[in-house]
């Protein structure tokens, strides 16, 4: 074999085998796995043990509803509701006679057998006969009439035909049940019950042909519809007899024979034919004669014959069906026997078969939880920018020659290719970043050109139209420079904007608040007067742009958003809370899990994030140890808290004798600015100045460079001033005409403002009074100043 790297082996590099491991290769395993399960059957043993189990457990379950807990009550109600029948056809055909005792005997005996029928109704029959407690639920329905019925019969209130009607509903509702349970899942038990069934039919039609008659016995006659009834029940019994029971008696049955040759059977079937023969004379009427003593005796030696005949058939019956449940049983524990062997020599051969496997496996499954662990480790290394050896990294798999030892060369070449693939996709992305620096780089260059062309032209130009068309592209360009620093930023590199002092935070709110759109609608409340780090200026301003843009952004054109900063125990809080429609709360948690911890290594996989400005929040915020979190705001919009820490918080730096630059971005360029009058107006634009560049300066000096340390006068601040050339690049900066520096005007102020938007409105105010004389300023008809040209700023 070779190393991988197509170099064969030698003897003595040849890798170590497993301690322990078989010899046997793997395909020879998976066949014996196969076989052995497929020659013992073991699935067919265990389908066939469940169904043999089932199979008994449904034909023991049916047998014994055939024949004790639902077949035995139901059969013994069956002979009592017949006799109750012909009983109560009796009292109603002679009130008077002695039959009224014999029912009142009777209807205490059928009131026991329906107590005895009630509890088949509560039976489980999961596994019994299907239909039967539909049966059993007509059983119950005509019971539950039982007793209304025999008040109805005693009272004279039931004829002779609705009381027959009655007790024959009933007991045909019985006989269906008997037929259901009738009906097991063993085909020879089905055709036994079946002849079973039949003579009960054959006792009910004699039922019925004896209730009939006991109407018209101490009359003598039937009506023409009992003469039918009693033609239909003789007709019915004589062909279930000779066509279902008859054919199929068994050999213990013979005394079916000694009843047909019977005397009384004889006699009964006399009768029976006289009575069908029987023509009805004039008046509609049949005559019976003076055979009913005949009837009776015949009638009461023939119906004990026929039950027994029945008690013998369930025996026959019950035989046939237990013995065939017991082989069925027998045969269940002969096939249990067989596969619990079975399954034993499965067992136990897949136990020493797998046990040969699972060592040589478990070794590889090592080797692959060892890779996932390696292998984010070395994307976190590749992620700090850490230089990662392929090789080093990769711990090849000791190859075997069988079909484990090419799994295991596989896991070599997966293990190798995704380290390099970690790797140049991390180079992939170094180089994407470093050609977005570039190309953000390149831009920026531009960018200061087009604001040192602005700048001339400003200088050039004096007529109002034109200068607000500057200032407008001065603020576009200035929200061009931060765009670009957020490509620079994507890409991991900073910023390059510096500051050599530390500043006042209302002038980096007030920078900040001039890199938005819609500034005018910021309004800036500063607690105290704290200074802000020079190393933390330039990121503080980026950050705090981004989140005011995005305030301005996702809230009406017409509310305010409020920006408050003020001391705190932890450093230096800034709120900023706009009024817009806000965020759902998951929302809210995953922008702020994105603050905290910063995506690395994935610009391009958030390429098509509308809210890119989140990530460069989040990096210069990890990176200048601020903490920014997002809340619901209490007018229904987002409150964002940007908290600086203690160590970036500084004093207000002491006045130095000399000259000093003006804590401003570098790099600078002092501006001598005459003394300011006690009588000064409002601040006016300086030639030349555009607004993207206004910082606070310090209360007016005698030169402007002692401006850049001097303490603010507490009795009247600085505004921001423009500084020229602040944000070009070192290569584009040119040398600063000092006679120009001359024709530069100054402005003062009255009294530090609260709020910065107004301060703005009244700067370009008073600039445009400078800049086009008294003419364009001229008071309203009120007594009110009135702007002759409106900015871009006053008509938002």
């Amino acid at each position: 074999m070779d190393d991988g790297n197509g170099a064969p082996e030698s003897a003595g590099d040849r890798p170590r085998r497993l301690a322990g491991a078989r010899r046997l290769p793997l395909r020879t395993v998976l066949i014996i796995l196969v076989f052995v399960p497929s020659i013992t059957f073991a699935p067919v043993l265990a389908s066939g043990m469940f169904q043999l189990f089932s199979q008994w457990q449904s034909e023991k379950a049916q047998m014994d509803l055939a024949t004790t807990t639902a077949g035995r009550p139901a059969a013994n109600l069956f002979f009592n509701f017949g006799q109750e029948r012909l009983l109560t056809a009796e009292v109603q055909a002679n009130p008077r006679g002695g039959a009224r005792d014999k029912l009142a005997k009777q209807r205490v005996l059928t009131d026991q057998a329906v107590k005895a029928f009630r509890p088949v109704a509560t039976l489980d029959t999961t596994k019994g006969q299907e239909g039967i407690p539909a049966a059993v639920a007509r059983v119950e329905r005509g019971l539950d009439l039982l007793d209304q019925q025999r008040r109805a019969v005693d009272a004279g209130w039931s004829n002779e035909q609705k009381a027959f009607d009655y007790y024959t509903g009933v007991i045909e509702s019985d006989l269906r049940l008997l037929t259901v349970l009738s009906h097991t899942e063993h085909g020879e038990v089905n055709t036994k019950a079946q002849t079973l069934v039949d003579l009960f039919w054959v006792l009910d039609m004699l039922g019925r042909e004896d209730a009939i008659l006991a109407r018209g016995w101490d009359k003598g006659r039937l009506t023409a519809e009992e003469h039918d009834l009693v033609a239909d029940a003789i007709g019915t019994k004589e062909h279930l007899l000779q066509s279902r029971v008859a054919p199929s008696l068994l050999d213990n049955e013979s005394q079916y024979g000694k009843l047909t040759a019977s005397k009384a059977w004889q006699t009964m079937i006399a009768l029976e034919e006289r009575l069908v023969t029987a023509g009805t004379g004039e008046s509609g009427q049949v005559a019976l004669g003076e055979v009913s003593t005949s009837w009776r005796s015949s009638v009461d030696a023939v119906t004990p014959q026929l039950v027994e005949l029945l008690r013998v058939r369930l025996v026959n019956v019950a035989t046939i069906g237990y013995t065939h449940a017991g082989t069925l049983f027998i045969i269940f524990l002969s096939v249990s026997g067989v596969g619990l062997l079975a399954l034993g020599l499965v067992i136990f051969t897949s136990w020493r078969l797998t046990s040969i496997l699972r060592r040589r496996i478990l070794h590889l499954r090592e080797e692959a939880q060892e890779l996932q662990e390696r292998l984010p480790d070395v994307v976190a290394r590749l992620e700090r920018g850490e230089e990662v050896d392929v090789d080093a990294e990769v711990h090849m798999v000791e190859p075997t020659p069988d079909e484990l030892g090419e799994l295991g060369h596989a896991l070599n070449l997966a293990s190798r290719s995704a380290v390099h693939t970690a790797v140049r996709q991390a180079e992939q992305h170094r180089g994407f970043q470093r050609m977005l620096q570039r190309i953000a780089r390149r831009t920026q260059i531009l960018i200061g050109l087009q604001l040192k062309k602005l700048d001339e032209l400003e200088r050039k130009h004096e007529d109002p139209e034109v200068l607000e068309g500057l200032f407008d592209l001065d603020h576009l360009t200035a929200r061009l420079r931060r765009y670009e620093e957020n490509l620079v930023i994507l890409g991991g590199g900073q910023p390059q904007r510096r500051w050599r002092k530390p500043v006042r935070l209302l002038d980096v709110l007030r920078a900040a608040q001039g890199e938005v759109q819609d500034y005018r609608r910021i309004s800036i409340e500063v607690e105290g007067d704290p200074w802000v780090a020079e190393r933390a200026v330039g990121p503080l301003v980026h950050v705090l742009a981004e989140l005011m843009e995005n305030a301005t952004a996702f809230s009406k054109p017409m509310t305010p958003v409020e920006v408050r900063a003020a001391l705190v125990s932890r450093g230096l809080a800034v709120e900023i809370e706009d009024r817009g429609l806000g965020m759902e709360p998951a929302q809210y948690a995953a922008a702020n899990a994105l603050l905290k911890s910063p995506p690395q290594l994935d610009v391009m996989t958030h390429a098509d994030d509308v809210r890119l400005g989140l990530y460069v929040v989040a990096r210069l915020a990890t990176s200048l140890g601020l903490q920014v979190e997002l809340r619901p705001s209490a007018f229904g919009g987002t409150r964002v808290i940007v908290l600086l820490p203690e160590p970036l918080v500084v004093d207000r730096p002491r006045p130095v004798p000399g000259p000093t630059a003006l804590p401003r971005e570098v790099p600078t360029r002092p501006q001598e600015v005459p003394p300011r009058e006690d009588d000064a107006p409002l601040p006016t634009r300086s030639r030349g100045r555009a607004m993207a560049y206004v910082t606070a300066p310090e209360t007016a000096p005698e030169t402007a460079r002692d401006r850049d340390d001097a303490p603010p006068s507490a009795e009247r601040p600085p505004l921001p001033q423009r500084v020229r050339q602040a944000n070009l690049v070192t290569e584009l900066k040119a040398p600063v005409d000092r006679d120009e520096d001359t024709d530069q005007e100054t402005w003062a102020v009255r009294e530090q403002p609260s709020r910065s938007s107004a301060t703005i409105g009244a700067f370009q105010r008073q600039s445009r009074r400078r800049r086009t004389g008294d003419d364009a300023f001229q008071p309203r008809p009120d007594g009110s100043p009135e702007p002759g040209s409106p900015t871009t700023e006053d008509r938002r």
